[in-house]
């Protein structure tokens, strides 16, 4: 039963460890949106967060407050939102220094939650609610005061508990999503043949897998199926257990880590792992690496107590593992009316994005269209922008740019896979650029246009593919292409 029920005391240094990794994943989380934040939500922007929360409160009246909880609702403005961001950077250095107080934990939860609700399409990422989620688990970790102690609370079991529960369906459910789904890829092991090549940013290592032969990604692909769908239940199991259940998963996650680019999501789930350790465990393994020398480990609490007693940490494990497990069933069946009861909690948890659900590349794509845009003064000499991280020239390589995320980048191949009269941010992004947005055109590696906007934009569709050894030889090319057709003709602003 240990690996359920937890001494709270052994668990002092793993939360010491813990905050101050989530401080650095906060940091990195807010300068990444925050250098794009003008361009993607500001008054200029692709999607500006005033016009969004006029909208909603139009809608909504005095219910969008609480739909929506984002402190834009005081200022919109671009400097409010770019202030957002760096109180962010500010208070992540204080948590990484180590000022692991209830204010500190709560305001950071609080001002990402801002950005989330705001952020539309370009916060809409599964680790953006994860780090919201840890980030208010984190708020309960420590004793609710001002002041920092030396000699702090130990943790609730509870909270503890349920930073497992988290790492559980954040893992189980990518799996169980995969099945669910039906897509053949899954169900034949064939998925991880098409991943390395299709998959949103790719990286140089991406190629050379993807040239290995077809056994080897069947392997691959049942490997992370059995990690997903089986490592998770060791998460409560005994000691021995749980470090086998550990070490696959931080496998698994290292190799994603290594094979794309998936800004902070890998680094984050691989700090939760910590959750599966305690104190001993983590001293042990740290003095393998010859680290302790150069850590100060936190003294033992002198305190009898646990940080927050037990009545709200076992409240709130009461609501969290609810709506988690209802998000679960949800995810693998469409059949649970049963849970109709429960709706108003998820609709609640929700909100607040403190219980989420979870699951990544349940259909796994298997053809790269990408969307190529191009502007002209006369609609017959057209000019190609180039995107920072988004394939356009054959001869680039695949860019590392973990953990930052370049959203457009991102947003764009998405795009690409639906028409482009159903991705109206798309269609903002052009008009933007017809408009002459400095803010959005500073989203791209290269603007054609620097001194005068153009008359027309139009967007190509291309197939991309990995190119082959041979061709690679060849041409130096890591990409070839197809052209495919239009994705949207040209147009202009005064023919939209």
């Amino acid at each position: 039963m240990d690996g359920i029920w937890v001494d709270p005391a052994d668990y002092v240094f793993v939360r010491w460890l813990f905050l101050r990794l989530l401080g650095i994943i906060y940091f990195v989380a807010f300068a990444s949106f925050g250098v794009q934040v003008k361009g993607l939500v500001g008054r200029h922007g692709i999607l500006p967060a005033w016009e969004y929360l006029e909208l909603i409160h139009r809608t909504l009246g005095a219910k969008a407050y609480f739909r929506f909880p984002t402190l834009a609702w005081i200022n919109a403005s671009d400097a409010f939102l770019v202030g957002l961001c760096i109180a962010g950077l500010l208070l992540s250095i204080v948590l990484v220094f180590g000022v692991h107080t209830t204010p500190v934990l709560f305001l950071l939860w609080l001002l990402y939650l801002s950005l989330v609700t705001i952020g539309q399409e370009f916060l809409s990422f599964q680790w953006d609610v994860l780090l919201v989620e840890a980030g208010f688990l984190a708020i309960f970790l420590v004793p609710p005061s001002l002041i920092p102690s030396q000699a702090l609370a130990p943790p609730s079991p509870f909270v503890i508990l349920l930073f497992r529960f988290l790492l559980f369906k954040l893992i189980f459910m990518s799996g169980i999503v995969k099945l669910a789904s039906g897509d053949p890829t899954w169900r034949t092991f064939t998925a991880m043949r098409f991943h390395y090549e299709t998959q949103p940013l790719s990286v140089p290592l991406a190629w050379y897998l993807h040239q290995l032969p077809l056994w080897f990604h069947k392997a691959s692909t049942l490997f992370v199926l059995l990690v997903e769908l089986v490592m998770p239940v060791l998460y409560f199991a005994p000691q021995n257990l749980r470090l086998i259940g550990a070490g696959f998963t931080l496998l698994l996650q290292v190799l994603i880590l290594l094979t794309g680019n998936y800004a902070f999501f890998n680094w984050l789930t691989i700090f939760l792992l910590i959750f599966l350790l305690d104190d001993n465990l983590l001293r042990s393994t740290l003095a393998m690496s010859g680290l302790p020398s150069r850590i100060p480990f936190p003294s033992t609490p002198s305190t009898t107590g646990v940080a927050w007693g037990w009545f709200i940490p076992a409240g709130l494990a009461i609501v969290l593992i609810v709506s988690g497990l209802a998000y679960i069933l949800l995810r693998s069946s469409s059949r649970v009316s049963f849970l109709k009861p429960v709706m108003p909690l998820l609709d609640v948890t929700a909100a607040f994005k403190i219980s989420n659900p979870y699951g990544l590349f349940a259909v796994m794509t298997t053809e790269r269209p990408q969307i190529i845009l191009e502007g002209s003064q006369d609609g017959e000499n057209w000019l190609v922008y180039k995107f920072k991280y988004q394939p356009v020239d054959l001869d680039r390589p695949p860019p590392i740019v973990a953990p930052h995320q370049p959203r457009l980048d991102w947003q764009l191949w998405f795009a690409a896979l639906r028409d482009f009269q159903r991705t109206q941010w798309f269609i903002r992004f052009t008009v933007r650029l017809l408009e002459g947005s400095s803010e959005v055109a500073g989203l791209l590696a290269e603007n054609p246009f620097p001194e005068q906007p153009p008359k027309y934009i139009r967007a190509l569709l291309y197939d991309y593919r990995f190119t082959d050894w041979k061709e690679r030889q060849r041409t130096g090319n890591w990409w070839r292409r197809e052209r495919l057709g239009f994705y949207m003709p040209p147009i202009s602003i005064r023919n939209p």
